[in-house]
């Protein structure tokens, strides 16, 4: 359990779209939006929202948890350049949340496996499996063609994430049969960062501003024009 009193904000920009949250004594106060490519627009005022609603600064709260990634490059600077500023500026901690362990947490099933949609005819993929109040990493976040995503152990799974919808013929026969239910109407959100990240520094794992650093998976984020298909 998270300690009491705990005050924790969280972002996430990820996809296309914008959430903030916060974390107080155990409950969990939101915004969100569907963004597109406005999420510099939108992220802060979210943010001036919930702390004026809940009637705090940002010396109040205990730290910052963001959606680390992977996710748009885009949206990731974002998310780690709004948690390097609010953080710096207040003196806070900052924690990384996976955002495919955020789906997982969201399915709250013992087995799930996340998949993001990494446009290029790829995947961001993960499977987790539930170990008491925590997650097991089956298959750490990766990168992959949807025909060739990881083998899943014996078992049914719940699928989710946007990853599906994209590639939902490859993905479907690629894990026929082992799937009880997919869910692809679910995407990163800051409801699920923020009870992550109170995990991560009930642990003592928050971490200096300047370290709130984005996870990419993809190095190569853009194709030359050579490159791109005809």
């Amino acid at each position: 359990m998270a300690p009491a009193g705990m005050k924790i904000l969280a972002l996430d920009t990820s996809t296309e779209h914008c959430s903030a949250a916060l974390w107080r004594d155990g409950s969990v106060d939101s915004r969100e939006a569907a963004a597109g490519q406005t999420h510099s627009q939108l992220l802060l005022p979210m943010v001036d929202e919930l702390l004026r609603r809940h009637a705090l600064a940002l010396k109040d709260l205990d730290g910052i948890a963001f959606g680390r990634g992977p996710g748009t490059f885009t949206g990731l600077r974002i998310a780690c350049g709004v948690t390097q500023g609010l953080a710096f500026g207040s003196g806070l901690p900052v924690v990384g949340v996976s955002t495919l362990l955020a789906l997982a947490e969201a399915v709250q099933s013992e087995r799930v496996v996340c998949c993001l949609d990494a446009r290029m005819g790829e995947i961001y993929h993960a499977a987790y499996a539930r170990s008491g109040e925590d997650w097991r990493a089956v298959h750490e976040a990766t990168l992959c063609a949807p025909d060739a995503a990881p083998e899943l152990p014996a078992g049914t799974w719940v699928a989710c994430g946007g990853g599906f919808s994209a590639h939902s013929a490859a993905l479907s026969k690629r894990y026929a049969g082992r799937l009880s239910e997919i869910r692809p109407e679910l995407y990163p959100h800051a409801r699920q960062i923020a009870a992550l990240g109170v995990r991560q520094f009930e642990q003592g794992n928050g971490v200096p501003a300047e370290q709130a650093l984005p996870v990419y998976i993809r190095d190569k984020v853009a194709l030359r024009s050579d490159e791109r298909p005809t």
